[in-house]
Formats: structure tokens, C-alpha cells, sequence
């Protein structure tokens, strides 16, 4: 069975469920792309553990993380390995230094586990040929073009950053301090990212 490395491309609300949020995989060597929806907190555990946030209480997948540590489980890669009618199955490959085991999971719980390990995430080509988006190489350039005309209009945004440039870097600690508290990691990226540009 030959595997196809992945990595992850985007993150962003579901327009066709609300609540969801489309999670895009794309193939590391290739021009294909496999979107998979999935919940709010799923989302939220991937998103944290790609903008390197800290919470100050540990999620679902962070506390599986210091669990398999203390048993002396390591994870060695995320397999995408099955699509049942609509419905993408996934195993987590483990070890404990004597044998190797699998776990059966949601792809969303295994991305979020996975990220945290620094493993890398795979699929198989019955997955990719069934469910995979092949990209041109005109529309990827298309894409390309949109994202750099969107990233140039919200900077030329005053009204978007203005708030966070005027702020002290005093109060920015405070504010990302009260967001953590708040589990409200989308705002607490954004003062984290404004904290970052002053040092």
C-alpha cells in the first residue's frame, strides 16, 4: 500500500454546515487537494496547535498527548486511510518501543493529535482519487493572485488593525492574558501577532 504524504493548506468555516469548518489537506508532491469537514472543537485543538498557543488549561488533545508520554507511547504518523460512504476514516500508528499498534479514529481528532506529535499525516490513493480536488496549475496561480490581492487590502486596513497598533505592549498582555482566559484563541493569535511585530 503506497502512502501519500499530506499537509495541511487552510482551515475555515463550513459554508455548507453551519458550525463546521472545512479542513484542507494537500498533496505534498502533487496538485491535489482533500477537503474534510469537521466540528467547531476539532477546529479549534488543529488551529491552537498551528498558531503555537499555549491555553492555560489542556484540551482533549493535549491531555491524550502527556497521557501516551507517560505510558511510554509514542505516535509515529497519521493515516487517512478509508472513505466510506462519504465518511473518511483514520488510524493513529503507535509505539512503545517493542511493538507497533494502530488506533482507530475521527481524522479531525487524529490531524489535532498527530500536529502535536510532529508526525506526518498520510492518505492512501483510493482516498485521494475518490475524494481529492485536482488544482491546475492556472487555478493555483488564480488562487495565488486572490490571496495576495486579499492580504494587501486588509493591511492597507487601518480599521482592522488600528485598534491593536494603538494599544500599549502592557495592555496587549493583559488582553491576551483575558482572551486565553477566555478560550478565545482566534483573538488571542491576533494579539499574539501584534506582540511579535514589536519585538
Amino acid at each position: 500500500m503506497k502512502k501519500i504524504q499530506l499537509e495541511i493548506l487552510g482551515l475555515s468555516s463550513s459554508q455548507s454546515q453551519t458550525g463546521s469548518f472545512a479542513l484542507v489537506l494537500g498533496e505534498r508532491d502533487g496538485n491535489r487537494r482533500l477537503p474534510i469537514i469537521i466540528g467547531m472543537f476539532e477546529a479549534q485543538s488543529i488551529a491552537i496547535q498551528i498558531e503555537k498557543i499555549n491555553p492555560n488549561r489542556p484540551l482533549t488533545h493535549d491531555l491524550f498527548k502527556t497521557f501516551a508520554e507517560q505510558m511510554n507511547v509514542n505516535i509515529t504518523e497519521i493515516l487517512i486511510s478509508d472513505l466510506k460512504e462519504g465518511v473518511f476514516y483514520s488510524k493513529i500508528m503507535c509505539t512503545d518501543g517493542e511493538k507497533e499498534f494502530e488506533l482507530d479514529a475521527r481524522p479531525s481528532d487524529a490531524i489535532a493529535i498527530g500536529l502535536r506529535f510532529g508526525v506526518p499525516i498520510y492518505t492512501v490513493e483510493s482516498v485521494l482519487s475518490e475524494a481529492g480536488i485536482i488544482l491546475s496549475d492556472l487555478e493555483e496561480e488564480e488562487d495565488e493572485n486572490e490571496e495576495m490581492a486579499v492580504k494587501s487590502s486588509s493591511s492597507s486596513t487601518p480599521s482592522a488593525k488600528e485598534p491593536l497598533n494603538q494599544t500599549s505592549v502592557d495592555d496587549l498582555n493583559k488582553m491576551l492574558n483575558e482572551a486565553l482566559e477566555k478560550e478565545d484563541y482566534e483573538r488571542a493569535a491576533k494579539i499574539r501577532d501584534e506582540l511579535n511585530k514589536r519585538n
